[in-house]
């Protein structure tokens, strides 16, 4: 009987990961179409199939602000908190968002903007940063328990792993894993490899006290900087690093490399992007950078992708004393020119797809995501004409303009005269 409850289970989730991501893009459609009683509906069903608390608290949140534009504030209320509960705490998104403005003149919303006020993950004290590795630990149970039953191993990541993880965990199975059937498809695929990583993924501690020196550096260069938690999680090789809300998710299996680790089982781009256990504070510093993005303008063009990546290198350099993707920089030896040439004709362009985030277009000749070696230089350039450089930090990580940017850089200039 067990086991049957437990295969029942297994095909719960692998259709509950279905459901939502249909429900999801229903609603999406519904939205769009101005029609928020019903996408407001379909929102709440993509929360109810979700299998993450990230994942739940976006489909509550959107469903809040759809019953909030159909008229529905009380009802809107109750998914607000919902969302909530789940772990929204983007306070300042939530007051400028015109969707929930129907809502404020209710007398519940002034007490949940100031509960959502004091969920910050964050803090402007380097040496108060939080490093939380307790998913590392769980995870590692959840595997013992999984090798001793491999039938019943969603089920088992699900209760031990998934379940009680951190927000961060659950933020980044959201974001970068999207179910549990492909982490544990990912990791059957690598069963050496995972077996192996295990020592080193209990090294983090040791280096926590560089990842606080990155940090402080960052804090001497920019006033204004934020510190928030970060979380060390096992993921399914789709990410080495993000960031969201709760703080700086870091996917510890794609940063373990040492000599003795087999890496017969990877692709070409995991094996390319599998980094040392070594650098592991220069991506924590990377992802600080990202965290600290927030002044810069949006948009969709190849320039403000390469921008974003590329200063997340340059300035993370700049506190842990090392390039995150020191790869890119070694092949683009001797090569600016038509790297440049190349990268000027799509720079204003949606071409951010052939920059960054290509795994795909990985080849042993040449390597994805040499927009960060672009970006990075036209930070560099910038930064070694400046005379402030503070406030040189300060411009890139609110930069409104990016052609203004790009042209006072005078980048392109020194990398077409680089072959000559």
């Amino acid at each position: 009987m067990p086991k049957f409850i437990c295969l029942s289970l297994l095909s719960l989730i692998i259709h509950c990961a279905f459901a939502q991501n249909m429900h999801s893009k229903k609603a999406d459609s519904l939205y769009a179409a101005k029609n928020f009683a019903i996408a407001g509906k379909y929102y709440m069903l993509a929360a109810g199939t979700a299998e993450f608390k990230a994942s739940k608290r976006s489909q509550y949140y959107n469903a809040a602000c759809c019953f909030s534009l159909s008229g529905k504030t009380d009802s809107a209320m109750v998914l607000l908190k919902k969302a909530v509960k789940n772990g929204y705490k983007n306070g300042a998104h939530l007051v400028t968002d015109t969707d929930l403005n129907p809502l404020h003149n209710m007398s519940e919303w002034a007490p949940l903007v100031d509960q959502i006020e004091k969920l910050k993950s964050s803090t402007n004290n380097p040496l108060k940063a939080k490093l939380i590795s307790t998913d590392i630990k769980n995870f590692w149970k959840a595997y013992d328990l999984a090798q001793k039953d491999t039938i019943n191993r969603l089920a088992i990541y699900k209760k031990y792993y998934i379940d009680p993880g951190t927000a961060g965990l659950q933020d980044y199975f959201a974001m970068k894993v999207g179910s549990i059937k492909y982490f544990v498809r990912t990791h059957d695929n690598k069963p050496k490899f995972y077996a192996a990583i295990r020592k080193n993924t209990s090294m983090v501690d040791i280096q926590k006290p560089k990842m606080i020196a990155s940090f402080v550096k960052f804090k001497e260069l920019y006033q204004a900087a934020n510190f928030p938690d970060v979380y060390f999680v096992m993921g399914a090789f789709t990410s080495g690093g993000t960031s969201s809300d709760n703080g700086l998710l870091i996917g510890l299996d794609q940063i373990v490399r040492t000599p003795d680790i087999p890496v017969t089982e990877l692709s070409l781009w995991q094996n390319n992007n599998f980094n040392d256990l070594s650098s592991l504070p220069n991506l924590i510093a990377h992802e600080l950078i990202h965290f600290n993005q927030n002044g810069m303008k949006q948009d969709t063009s190849l320039l403000h992708g390469v921008m974003v990546e590329g200063m997340a290198d340059f300035i993370g350099e700049l506190i842990s004393g090392n390039n995150a993707n020191q790869r890119l920089h070694v092949w683009a030896k001797g090569k600016e020119n038509q790297i440049w040439g190349d990268f000027e004709k799509e720079m204003y362009l949606k071409r951010s797809y052939n920059w960054i985030a290509n795994s795909d277009q990985e080849t042993a000749d040449k390597p994805a995501d040499i927009g960060y070696w672009v970006g990075y230089q036209i930070c560099k350039a910038y930064y070694d004409k400046s005379n402030d450089k503070a406030k040189a930090v300060n411009d890139m990580l609110n930069i409104k303009d990016y052609k203004a940017f790009y042209e006072q850089s005078g980048a392109n200039r020194l990398f077409k005269n680089a072959e000559n």
